[in-house]
């Protein structure tokens, strides 16, 4: 039976592994559903003692794990829908088990006003996919001149404050938009990579940059602009985010920076972990990313920082670019990679290379992004939105670019044998993803 019509009323999900990172669970047991809320969840419900009148859906031991929470996405909407819409956005993060989604103010137009993010609002509450929240723009139009209203673009709903791709790299500026965050306890997300050092540059710089005949970007461009931010935010006593990092360096500062109790968090993309520059191959426009892919070392760095948890989060940085942006010369191509739907089964590698636990991995998408954005999501919680994934951690699958429902393709792991595939996506009790069926009871 198709488990479509499972939306309402009560509803226990038996027979699961329950993985909840933030309480430590990981045992077998029934989480229930009722009127989009977690009424109870763990291994003391008995199934036999279950009413008469709740729906039984049997997860065949199945992980069923918090929805997960990606904090950097990039949407075409508004102003480049050929490339990604809130509809097909919500889609491909269903698909990816993704419950809730961070969204970058950079579009056309740039989200630097109230008007702005009440349109996010308005906008996404349509696709009922995926939850949005967005960020706002730092600096007007994102031009790094001028700071916005940061106090009441967080009234109106904007989770956090960045430039985007760009940093903001007016020292003088930056500083009083970190001063200013600090009184009113606001995010603010930064781009490591120092735009004087980068601009021009296509990828990471050096034997392979050259080789290829393109302009790099110096390697000191991401620990240089990742040092300012915390020597600034020491100074101020902002709550700052870096992401995503790419390299060692970058690492070691964070990590020294988090030992000092600064409010310092980080995140990275499973293409900082799972490719190098090597990838770009004979100019392969689909690993044109910024920062760009590194060396074999900073690879390794990078999985290492995820590991012992010096990066928080892992999130896709989805950003979607259609054909014509990517079928282009290298140095003309628009730089991005899409993520939302391999978000999970890239992020496993850690796992299935046994370099971390299944719940370490599971908690750098669910509960450590919701406590940076300060969201009651991440969890299994009695009483909590009904967000939630059942995923199988071992089944292994080829990943087909034409397969994925984002509107755009960009991605450049096409043919990669993968492990770990998400069979439902539940939101607030409802299934918006249905991989395989589930059998439910009559």
């Amino acid at each position: 039976m198709s488990t479509a019509g499972i939306m309402t009323g009560k509803t226990a999900y038996t027979n699961a592994r329950l993985l909840d990172p933030a309480s430590r669970m990981d045992v077998k047991g029934t989480l229930i559903v009722e009127n989009g809320k977690i009424a109870d969840v763990g291994p003391h419900i008995e199934t036999k003692s279950l009413a008469n009148d709740i729906q039984i859906v049997n997860a065949d031991g199945g992980c069923l794990a918090p929805g997960l929470v990606d904090i950097m996405v990039h949407t075409g909407e508004p102003g480049n829908e050929h490339k990604e819409t809130f509809l097909t956005l919500g889609e491909t993060a269903a698909a990816g088990g993704v419950t809730a989604i961070a969204t970058m103010p950079d579009t056309h137009p740039i989200i630097d006003n109230v008007a702005g993010v009440a349109y996010i609002d308005r906008r996404a509450r349509q696709s009922k996919s995926v939850k949005h929240f967005p960020y706002a723009a730092m600096t007007v139009q994102c031009k790094g001149k001028e700071m916005t209203e940061l106090g009441l673009l967080a009234e109106a709903g904007a989770v956090g404050f960045t430039d985007g791709l760009r940093p903001v790299d007016d020292l003088k500026l930056m500083r009083r938009i970190m001063a200013y965050s600090r009184n009113f306890d606001l995010l603010l997300l930064q781009q490591p990579l120092h735009p004087g050092l980068a601009q021009g540059g296509m990828m990471n710089s050096g034997e392979l940059c050259t080789r290829l005949g393109l302009p790099g970007i110096p390697e000191e461009a991401e620990p240089l602009q990742v040092m300012i931010d915390l020597r600034l935010a020491k100074a101020t006593g902002a709550r700052l985010h870096i992401g995503p990092v790419s390299m060692a360096e970058s690492v070691q500062l964070i990590r020294a920076a988090k030992a000092k109790g600064l409010r310092v968090t980080c995140s990275t993309s499973p293409h900082y972990f799972t490719l190098t520059e090597n990838d770009v191959g004979d100019y392969r426009t689909f690993t044109k990313i910024f920062p760009p892919l590194r060396d074999e070392e900073n690879r390794k760095a990078i999985a290492e920082g995820v590991v012992d948890g010096t990066i928080d989060v892992i999130t896709s940085n989805h950003h979607p670019q259609d054909i014509d942006a990517k079928r282009v010369p290298f140095a003309q191509a628009e730089p991005g990679i899409v993520g939302l739907e391999t978000l999970l089964a890239l992020s496993l590698k850690l796992y299935h290379d046994n370099k971390a636990s299944l719940s370490h991995v599971i908690s750098t998408m669910t509960n450590k992004p919701a406590d940076i954005l300060r969201l009651p999501l991440g969890r299994l919680t009695k009483g909590g939105a009904a967000d939630f994934m059942i995923f199988d951690a071992e089944e292994p699958w080829r990943i087909e670019n034409d397969r994925l429902r984002s509107k755009s393709k960009n991605s450049p792991y096409e043919t990669l044998p993968v492990q770990g595939r998400v069979k439902h996506t539940i939101l607030d009790g409802r299934h918006v993803f249905d991989g395989t069926k589930l059998a439910v009871a009559a």
